[in-house]
């Protein structure tokens, strides 16, 4: 399987696998879940490493395109510092309180996400948005049902799952 993610097309033909694919990937999970329980993260952090060792975010930048990061005091703090503003006109301008009563922002796209993909805040993102999509945390088993979210939003998390599935040749 070629792993590497680096044109538009790439991107766009894996979101669409893993869409076709949602049925079989909470199968799998299921599966895995009950066979490898805390050997998943075993399998999940070195083929994270690899997947994102041959991919470029940048053509993609979907979860920046579509998604809210959650945004935590520190990060409040740490951007409003950066964009010399007060934290309170940072959550006035920038956030909003989602369902879940969490900070998000405002708007998807992100207002921070260049016309190049890039991140006009990268070095001061929310901690959230440094971490994405999650493939290398511990205790990964306690987080498949987000895992398998995420593949919907980052192809290099498809990948990740499709390797992990012909690695342990478990049933979908």
């Amino acid at each position: 399987m070629n792993v590497s993610i680096q044109t538009p097309n790439q991107v766009k033909l894996l979101l669409q696998k893993a869409r076709a694919a949602r049925k079989d990937t909470k199968k799998f999970f299921f599966n895995i879940a009950k066979k490898k329980g805390p050997e998943i993260d075993k399998l999940f952090h070195p083929t994270h490493d690899k997947v994102f060792s041959q991919t470029n975010c940048l053509v993609c930048a979907n979860c920046c395109k579509t998604s809210s990061p959650i945004i935590t005091n520190k990060d409040i703090d740490r951007i409003a510092n950066h964009l010399r503003i007060k934290p309170g006109d940072f959550v006035r301008d920038y956030l909003k309180i989602d369902e879940e009563e969490d900070y998000v922002f405002q708007k998807t796209p992100c207002t921070f996400l260049n016309e190049d993909n890039t991140c006009s805040i990268y070095e001061y993102r929310p901690k959230a948005c440094s971490e994405y999509p999650h493939t290398n945390r511990k205790n990964m088993v306690e987080i498949l049902s987000l895992t398998e979210k995420n593949a919907l939003v980052c192809p290099a998390v498809f990948n990740i799952i499709e390797l992990i599935n012909e690695a342990t040749n478990m049933p979908k």
